[in-house]
């Protein structure tokens, strides 16, 4: 599972059904259960993503005997849909993965 940190203020975006229409719109279909929303693409077999309004969280579930395109693909809708549901680009996304990396890195030492 991964958490991915919300862009301020974007929660409202994702109340009520507006994660699911965002994976749908993305993936082409998505459903919900248990109140997490459950879709899937290309490689992805299935993908489980909720949020406790400060971050997104997904869980997926990966087919790795799928040919280069259909990875390319699969990646390329993934990154949309973080994109979409968070409010943050990929290169926002990785950056702040390193400062939460680097603030658990200095607690542990």
């Amino acid at each position: 599972m991964r958490a991915y940190e919300l862009r301020r203020g974007w929660a409202k975006n994702l109340a009520g059904d507006n994660l699911r229409a965002i994976a749908a719109e993305t993936f082409g279909s998505a459903k919900t259960e248990d109140s997490k929303t459950v879709a899937s693409f290309g490689a992805c077999t299935r993908l489980t993503a909720w949020t406790d309004g400060k971050s997104l969280f997904v869980e997926t579930e990966m087919n790795p005997q799928v040919d280069n395109e259909t990875a390319q693909r699969t990646i390329s809708a993934f990154n949309r849909f973080l994109e979409a549901a968070t409010g943050h680009n990929a290169k926002e996304r990785a950056k702040r993965a390193q400062q939460s990396a680097k603030a658990g890195a200095g607690d542990k030492g």
